[in-house]
């Protein structure tokens, strides 16, 4: 178990919201590159894909990973983000269109009889 958590966070990437940040601002995209050296870097940080925060050796290898399939299944994802409403929506909170009223109501015509 200690080892599939390992791999887990070594390989973790930046989340959504960073991400859209880093879409919406420049700056905050150069201030996230400002804290990786270079040197470290594939392609000495030449390549780099923003939406998925990923850096790239050469060109060829940043536009293969464009036509890909998780590139594109990621662009997908930071179109649509998630609000509030739809993470209630998604456990069942605040989407019974009136139905609870209605049995509330009945509810208590019944306990006035």
């Amino acid at each position: 178990m200690g080892a599939t958590r390992r791999l887990k966070t070594k390989r973790r990437t930046r989340d959504y919201d960073q991400i859209r940040a880093d879409l919406a601002s420049r700056k905050h995209l150069q201030q996230y590159k400002d804290t990786k050296d270079a040197e470290d870097l594939p392609g000495l940080g030449q390549h780099y894909c923003v939406e998925c925060a990923k850096w790239f050796e050469d060109e060829h290898n940043l536009v293969a990973h464009r036509k890909g399939k998780n590139h594109k299944r990621r662009l997908r994802l930071l179109k649509d983000p998630h609000t509030h409403k739809t993470a209630e929506a998604a456990v069942g909170l605040g989407v019974d269109n009136g139905k609870r009223e209605q049995t509330m109501m009945e509810m208590d015509e019944e306990e006035a009889e």
